[in-house]
């Protein structure tokens, strides 16, 4: 679906790729160079080079082409299942297992091992997202629902687009924070100086995650973290941006302060609406022995 947006007075001088990646907040600059270059973009309605300076009054037309299906193999590799029914499944994803497959990640992904353990996923996100209704990190942890057929898709999406998801996650993070609880209500959108990084950004999109502090440590903070919203990275942006950036978070904290690979943070408990019997779910799971060690660790050495 094509879409428009008109440049205004302020955005007036600045490159027609740079300003494009601030308007599609998901997508990196060279994404937006290759729009231009296959003419998926154009500015009132002739075609341009990436170095066009923008004008008061363009009108920005843009269709953002359908990515080349990959290759998607089913793996038996073994997944720890919470829950299944013929609707959903709920799954305790491991640290280090990307969701679904990318160019850079074509195999081992938990979609892969999805697709062998059922063929039954929804459709709705195409071949190389089957059944996945949201995603968590790579080297984060924790509970993941997938849809088996398009109606539960619809439903659980439906309810994400609502903030009715129940999503609480464990972290450790750096510093001693000294109140109880907190909001962060600050919008995240692409790090202007890093495209493949997010941050707070006066034009991103609202952002809000609230937390509770568990457990106080030297130099330390074990805190429960619940979503209001789900942007990408976003309780490690959030962290990072009230200077108590996640633990091991190898994109926005310090490297390797804890021995444990890949940022600490466990997504623990989930909870939604059943799509077929409208029944509350709700699931928990403990972290995993690493980040229960590093806990273990901090109160010792406090």
């Amino acid at each position: 679906m094509k879409e428009t947006y008109q440049v205004t007075s302020e955005q007036a001088g600045t490159r027609i790729d740079k300003l494009m990646s601030e308007i599609e907040s998901d997508a990196s600059r060279s994404q937006v160079q290759s729009w231009i270059k296959d003419g998926h973009l154009t500015v009132s309605g002739e075609t341009v080079k990436n170095k066009y300076k923008v004008q008061e009054g363009d009108t920005i037309e843009w269709e953002i082409p359908e990515p080349e299906p990959l290759e998607i193999k089913a793996e038996d590799i073994p997944l720890d299942i919470v829950y299944e029914d013929e609707d959903v499944i709920v799954v305790n994803k491991p640290r280090g297992m990307v969701v679904h497959p990318s160019v850079g990640h074509p195999s081992g992904t938990l979609v892969n091992a999805l697709l062998h353990h059922c063929d039954d996923l929804s459709g709705i996100n195409g071949v190389e997202r089957p059944g996945i209704v949201h995603r968590i990190d790579k080297d984060t942890s924790g509970l993941l629902m997938v849809a088996k057929n398009d109606k539960a898709h619809h439903s659980l999406g439906e309810q994400l687009s609502d903030k009715t998801i129940k999503r609480e996650y464990e972290a450790i993070v750096h510093g001693e924070i000294s109140h109880e609880y907190g909001t962060i209500d600050a919008p995240i959108g692409r790090d202007q100086k890093d495209r493949q990084s997010m941050a707070v950004v006066e034009n991103g999109k609202p952002s809000v995650t609230h937390f509770k502090v568990l457990e106080l440590f030297k130099d330390f903070t074990h805190v429960e973290c619940v979503l209001e919203t789900g942007r990408t990275h976003q309780i490690r942006v959030h962290m990072k941006y009230i200077n108590h950036p996640l633990a091991g978070d190898p994109k926005y904290g310090p490297r390797k302060t804890l021995p444990i690979e890949g940022q600490a943070l466990h997504a623990k408990t989930l909870g939604f609406i059943h799509p077929r019997t409208g029944e509350e779910l709700r699931f928990e799971v403990a972290p995993p022995n690493d980040f229960v060690e590093m806990l273990d660790l901090l109160k010792k050495r406090s």
